[in-house]
């Protein structure tokens, strides 16, 4: 009985991963009219695939793939960014980068569908110290985005 449990358990929660995707920016900003104006005026990861776009035509697949992971939004991951032919609402760092898959949010409403108040790890996960000293960039938390 108790492996019963923790299988439903499991299960649910998997379903529930499963349930969340990656809708882009611009749905957030329906709602989050204000905080969706100041990320894409003043936050330059709203519109990182500027920089992909210039530096494209020097780089190998290998390493063009390896920038979409920090340049674009939910890459390598279910239902994230996989070309800007196939979601271009993704191919910029967005909201969901911070904030997580924001597809359950945009339908419940709830603060308990997103990640309300990110942390500094998922920062870290590219603005790393080797990206700061290669690229010459300060990591900002915010980043002109709220």
């Amino acid at each position: 009985m108790c492996l019963f449990l923790i299988a439903l358990v499991l299960a649910a929660v998997s379903a529930q991963a499963a349930d969340k995707r990656y809708i882009g920016s611009s749905a957030c900003g329906s709602c989050h009219q204000k905080e969706y104006n100041n990320f894409t005026t003043y936050a330059k990861k709203a519109h990182s695939w500027r920089s992909i776009e210039k530096m494209a035509p020097g780089l190998s697949g290998a390493e063009l793939r390896e920038c979409y992971t920090c340049h674009t939004t939910g890459y390598g991951k279910a239902g994230g960014f996989v070309s800007k032919e196939q979601t271009p609402e993704l191919k910029d760092a967005g909201c969901e980068v911070c904030h997580g898959p924001g597809s359950a949010h945009a339908e419940s409403g709830s603060k308990a569908d997103i990640d309300a108040h990110p942390n500094g790890q998922i920062c870290e996960s590219c603005h790393t110290s080797s990206r700061v000293q290669a690229f010459n960039y300060r990591p900002l938390i915010y980043g002109g985005a709220h």
